[in-house]
């Protein structure tokens, strides 16, 4: 079976310094990175998921000024801002493909995003003939979790390259982890650093 890899959303904005800032997102850059290197020849695919919000507006109600950060946030990832773009150590030399999503909407999951041609995220993977994805990136228990379930429910088998995710809080994260595994993902630690 073809096997590709989705990166979701290794952004300024989701890595230390960032408007959503994730403990230990720089470092999860890194080791994509160090991941891609060793074993990027393994991947018929790898794409990269964006989010990319309008400056105006809030997003479908994404923006708020008072966040409860369940289902409203900081402004963040703007598109055309330092925010959106991806992380400086994510080495994106190796990128089939681009996604974004949330424009002008609140989007969690990177099937929720297209790529320049306006090919939704499922079709980018059918035409490159995936049916296995390996899913890492930010945050474990948001826009990773939705990602990974997502590819689920399309019936890719889908593994989650746990040491190479980030996440908002541990508790949270450990959470969404076990919520992938019964819904059918393999969890696997890779041990990259």
């Amino acid at each position: 079976m073809t096997r590709g890899l989705l990166i979701v959303d290794v952004q300024n904005d989701f890595t230390e310094g960032g408007a959503l800032a994730c403990s230990g997102g720089g470092q999860v850059a890194r080791d994509i990175s160090e991941h891609l290197r060793r074993f990027g020849d393994d991947y018929a695919c790898v794409v990269a998921s964006r989010d990319w919000h309008n400056a105006d507006g809030d997003n479908g109600g994404h923006f708020a000024a008072t966040p409860d950060f369940v289902d409203s946030w900081p402004v963040h990832c703007v598109a055309g801002t330092e925010g959106a773009e991806f992380h400086p150590d994510l080495d994106t030399s190796a990128l089939t493909a681009e996604v974004r999503k949330g424009q002008g909407k609140p989007d969690y999951s990177a099937f929720q995003g297209v790529d320049e041609q306006h090919r939704l995220l499922l079709e980018v993977l059918r035409d490159a003939e995936v049916h296995e994805l390996d899913v890492v990136g930010i945050a474990t228990d948001h826009c990773v979790r939705a990602s990974a379930l997502a590819a689920l429910s399309l019936g890719f088998k889908v593994r989650v390259l746990s040491d190479l995710c980030a996440g908002v809080a541990p508790e949270s994260s450990a959470a969404a982890l076990d919520e992938l595994e019964e819904a059918g993902a393999e969890i696997e630690y890779v041990g990259v650093a």
